[in-house]
């Protein structure tokens, strides 16, 4: 049994510890925001922040997370209102739209810990697009990046 937070909300699995932290959220939590993609971290699909830190939610049991921090997609902003969302929104970066949250969530946690990431920090982001909107997603980085310059008040 595993205790954290997600979202903002106490959460209290009881499940295996062993069971990867993608499983619990999307079989357990419903939040199906956090994708499937590939099981061995290499796409991305399921990244979530975890104590400030993006993290491929395949990659990490519950088991691990005792006490954790945990946002997902749907706990990132109220309304889509997070710099980053709008940002992709703007750049028109979607395309099928499956790599999308775990872009946003790497992105947001890039941004929050480097406001003005360089193009390495910005080209070592280890999520795949398979549609190739790459182009797209470097200006919603920089837009979303100038966005949190020009808005010191934000709230998540």
């Amino acid at each position: 049994m595993t205790r954290m937070t997600v979202n903002g909300e106490a959460v209290h699995y009881r499940l295996d510890p062993g069971t990867p932290l993608l499983w619990a959220l999307r079989d357990a939590s419903n939040l199906t925001g956090t994708k499937y993609g590939c099981d061995s971290r290499d796409c991305g699909a399921c990244t979530v922040i975890i104590d400030g830190r993006s993290v491929t939610s395949c990659s990490v049991t519950i088991g691990e997370l005792e006490g954790a921090q945990v946002t997902t997609i749907e706990g990132l902003s109220a309304g889509r209102s997070h710099p980053v969302q709008q940002a992709w929104l703007a750049e028109q970066a979607t395309m099928c739209g499956y790599c999308e949250p775990g872009f946003i969530m790497a992105i947001a946690a890039l941004l929050e810990s480097s406001p003005t990431p360089s193009e390495e920090q910005i080209a070592a982001l280890p999520n795949i697009c398979r549609c190739g909107a790459y182009p797209r997603i470097k200006k919603a980085i920089a837009r979303a990046a100038q966005g949190r310059a020009t808005s010191p008040n934000f709230q998540k």
